[in-house]
């Protein structure tokens, strides 16, 4: 049997920047979904958070796209896993890591945390109040999407 895998976007498209790891999943879904296979799942997690912990359960591997504050220039790409996540997390990149974090720790207490991998880009805007990325991020999608359609041929 195939493992599963989740491909699950978070971010809040009303900030600009913030709706990154969602627009990459529309991408995902609207372009490349013949290149996606019977075992992968993608999710808009939206900011659901901590609520997103049924779903992550039932996941083998995950990875998530999101923005990452990691004190880089604007598009900059980030890759986080194992021991990364948390210390990059614990130093609050981002809200929805913070949720996620603590999402993935209830996982390990029902005894199933997923093999994660964490892919984002660094914002430029993700406190104006607007439904568009910035010109340098929206650039960044497709390379995302690549991104994660070589992290799923990986598992």
């Amino acid at each position: 049997m195939s493992e599963k895998v989740m491909v699950l976007g978070v971010g809040n498209i009303l900030y600009s920047d913030d709706g990154f790891g969602i627009k990459v999943i529309q991408e995902l879904e609207d372009k490349h979904s013949d290149a996606i296979p019977d075992n992968v799942t993608l999710v808009d997690g939206g900011v659901l958070g901590i609520n997103l912990l049924g779903v992550i359960s039932s996941a083998d591997r995950l990875i998530v796209v999101d923005t990452i504050l990691n004190n880089g220039k604007p598009g900059d790409i980030h890759r986080l896993e194992g021991d990364a996540i948390p210390n990059r997390i614990l130093g609050k990149n981002s809200m929805h890591q913070v949720d996620l974090l603590e999402a993935l720790s209830l996982c390990r207490l029902m005894g199933n945390v997923p093999k994660t991998v964490i892919i984002g880009v660094e914002p430029q805007d993700i406190e104006t109040l607007n439904p568009e990325l910035t010109p340098i991020i929206d650039r960044q999608v497709q390379h995302l999407v690549e991104l994660v359609l070589n992290e799923i041929m990986r598992c």
